[in-house]
């Protein structure tokens, strides 16, 4: 077996330079892909936040609406029909 061979398939010459181009760019889209997620996870977590805010906003509403259904006095049934 040759020793300045990679399991017999590439030389040893050519392997490191292509394994230096590649680590870099390997290094590099994992940060991209890191910034990313935590962007993503960010939106994510800014979207639940509006969402509560939205379901607490519309309950307030839904009372608001019972209340006033509450004050107001029952309208005659004559004035109904017409």
């Amino acid at each position: 077996m040759d020793h300045e061979s990679f399991f017999g398939l590439f030389p040893v010459g050519f392997l490191i330079p292509i394994l230096a181009i590649f680590m870099p760019v390997a290094i590099v889209g994992i940060v991209f892909w890191h910034k990313a997620r935590e962007r993503e996870l960010e939106a994510h977590k800014e979207m639940r936040m509006r969402e509560m805010e939205h379901q607490m906003k519309m309950k307030q509403l839904e009372l608001e609406i019972e209340k006033a259904k509450a004050a107001k006095p029952p309208e005659p049934a004559s004035k109904a029909g017409a």
